[in-house]
Order: C-alpha cells, then structure tokens, then sequence
C-alpha cells in the first residue's frame, strides 16, 4: 500500500506486511490484514499484565506453578479491564454480563447510587444492561471525576 497524499516535499510511504501464507491476490491479502490488526489488542493485552497495568514483571514469585496461578488471574482481570476499556464510550453496546456476574453487577448497582452525583453532568450515562455503565463506575472508583471534558478513564495514558 502507497501513501496517496504525502505532504509536500516527502517520499510517499510504501508500507508492506510480511506473511508466510502464499498471496497472489488482494482476496487471499484480506484476511492476513485482518488478523495484523488484531494484533494491537494482544499488544495492549501485554501493556495492562505487564508496565502500564497489573506489572507482573515485577512479582517475585519464585516457583512456576504458582507463577501460572498469577498469572492466569491476572489474564482474566486484563481481559476485563480491556472489555472495560473498549466498552466506555457506550458505542459497543456490549452487555454487563459478559464481564460481571448478578452479584457484581448488584454491588456495581449500590456503588453507582454513591458515585452519581446531584447534577446531570455527574450522573451515569449508560443504561445499567450496558458494559459501559460498569466502565463509568469503575472509573469513578478508580479516581476520575466524570466530568466528560476529563481524560477518560484507564490503565493506559
């Protein structure tokens, strides 16, 4: 792919992604573009374990098995963190249940009523089905304001 529009006295960019599966075709090219963008979210998937998130690097555990155990724990509250993540905008429209049992979503409910505050501007905006709904009290929880004019909510800057 060749940059279109490159600025005014530059090169245009030639950009290629390297595959070991045969292409001869944009059809059979598709597919293989479509799993390299997937690899940003395995890329922020290691962010959130590791230096801007759960910083595994930093445990001192010293035996395998139980370095397994932390780790799977910590693989599922990253993959939460990042549904949160993807979530919080409210656009994805994806259900609570998919990260939060009845009972959590019980507790998300009593904490919501703590966090909202008198003013619209301060109330949740995400019916409580949402995913979003629970992104917005957790970041609540975790220190932001929920002014919309704030820097959203998350482990990473």
């Amino acid at each position: 792919m060749r940059e279109v529009d490159p600025q005014a006295g530059t090169e245009p960019l030639h950009w290629r992604l390297l595959t070991n599966h045969p292409v001869t075709n944009a059809e059979q090219a598709w597919p293989i573009v479509e799993w390299h963008k997937r690899r940003w979210l395995i890329e922020q998937f290691h962010r959130v374990l590791k230096t801007q998130g759960f910083k595994l690097e930093d445990s001192q555990i010293a035996t395998a098995d139980r370095l397994l155990k932390l780790v799977a724990i910590a693989a599922k509250a990253a993959i939460i963190t990042i549904q949160l993540l993807q979530a919080r905008d409210g656009h994805g429209h994806q259900p609570v249940r998919l990260a939060f049992d009845a009972n959590e979503v019980a507790t998300l409910a009593a904490l919501n009523q703590t966090l909202e505050a008198q003013s619209e501007r301060l109330r949740n905006p995400h019916p409580p089905d949402n995913l979003a709904w629970a992104a917005w009290i957790i970041g609540r929880l975790g220190g932001w304001d929920g002014y919309p004019s704030s820097k959203p909510p998350g482990p990473i800057p």
